[in-house]
């Protein structure tokens, strides 16, 4: 087994990571209090190439992976986890869906826009009563001949308010359950009957848009069909097994972050006239984020590296997901309590690692989600993929 990476790996890893000390934490806390988006930052990131991974190179793809993408995604994280979310929108998400189930159309219309950052993306899946069961969707789309007319409503959906073209899943034949959902492309600024709001009232985040979409009688061209009709249910498990290794890096990131900030504050803070590291308490924290951390970096990059040789990865993504976003969550939380007081106050990171952690075990499918998927394929019950 070799588990080093290659000079062009160590080069995407160190181009990330200067760009998120240099470009993202100058400003960031100031972004954080203003709950600030900076678009001209999604468009630097696409210049530097951050969003070409994965495609076909006749698209736009850089000849990088999903282990390259994971790698300047968990240096972003490291830094803000606000400033993970446009991987998954501007690159494994929709450009990917596109490339792989759209028409050439399709493809040469939206993937450019999407993957250099001038044109937001985002997916649309969450409703107010669907979350972990998308099956359970309200959503619908009536066929009227050369378009399709939508209704019905979503809710947390990152970049919905500022979104220029995205993916739309909703129920085109209601009785076929979930083998009658449909896969569109829609142009919310453009779409008349399509009302987008932002959602305000976050725990953290609060550099990344979320909003909400209501449709009402909203009109899409027939053309705006993605895929085959109503294979939108297998497209979408399908998008979320590559978003879901986005969001794992992403939280293989904050779980980093959060360990270094508390070693670097451990080493600093004395308390009975030595190095708070040097009490065997706070050791036995740091201990535990540290292997958390160092066992879902593991995961991750397998997982990554899998999907990069064509390989079943359903399995090892959901551990890479449910092991990262945990470590994330108990790291920040050990952050926290190394700060002591300090640790609550917004005047520094550890509050907001904590407060953006907690979103990852939600996020692309739940932790409970993940579980259920690791224990059907473990037990036999369903093939890895």
């Amino acid at each position: 087994m070799y588990f080093e990476l290659t000079e062009e790996q160590q080069l995407v890893q160190d181009t990330a990571k200067r760009f998120a000390l240099e470009e993202i934490a100058p400003t960031l806390e100031e972004e954080e209090r203003n709950r600030e988006f900076k678009l001209e930052r999604v468009a630097q990131m696409g210049e530097l190439g951050f969003f070409s991974c994965v495609l076909p190179d006749e698209l736009g793809g850089n000849g990088m992976g999903f282990l390259e993408s994971a790698l300047m995604a968990e240096q972003i994280a490291r830094v803000s986890a606000s400033w993970r979310l446009p991987f998954n929108m501007q690159n494994l998400g929709p450009p990917l869906s596109v490339a792989k189930f759209g028409t050439r159309e399709q493809q040469e219309k939206y993937i450019p826009g999407w993957i250099d950052g001038t044109k937001m993306g985002f997916f649309a899946m969450t409703e107010p009563d669907t979350g972990s069961d998308v099956a359970s969707m309200k959503t619908y789309a009536v066929d009227k001949g050369d378009h399709f007319e939508l209704h019905g409503s979503k809710i947390w959906i990152s970049n919905a308010h500022i979104g220029d073209a995205g993916l739309l899943y909703a129920y085109t034949d209601r009785e076929k359950g979930n083998k009658g959902i449909s896969c569109f492309i829609i142009e919310p600024k453009n779409l008349e009957g399509c009302t987008a709001r932002p959602i305000e009232t976050k725990l953290g985040l609060h550099c990344s848009p979320t909003g909400e979409f209501v449709f009402e009688g909203a009109r899409v061209p027939r053309d705006a069909l993605l895929g085959e009709f109503n294979n939108g249910f297998r497209m979408c498990m399908w998008q979320l097994n590559n978003t879901r290794i986005g969001c794992a890096a992403g939280a293989l990131g904050v779980a980093g972050g959060a360990l270094q900030l508390a070693v670097d504050y451990a080493n600093e803070r004395k308390q009975f006239g030595k190095p708070i590291s040097r009490h065997q308490m706070i050791q036995s924290q740091i201990a535990d984020m540290a292997v958390e951390h160092e066992a879902a970096q593991l995961l991750v990059y397998k997982a990554a590296w899998l999907k990069d040789q064509g390989r079943p990865n359903q399995y090892e993504t959901s551990m890479a997901k449910l092991a990262a976003s945990e470590a994330a969550v108990h790291a920040a939380n050990e952050c926290m309590k190394i700060f002591g007081s300090y640790g609550y106050s917004t005047e520094y990171p550890a509050e907001r690692f904590y407060r953006d952690a907690k979103s990852l075990q939600v996020v692309e499918g739940t932790s409970n989600i993940q579980k259920m998927i690791i224990a059907g394929m473990a037990c036999g019950h369903t093939a890895n993929r």
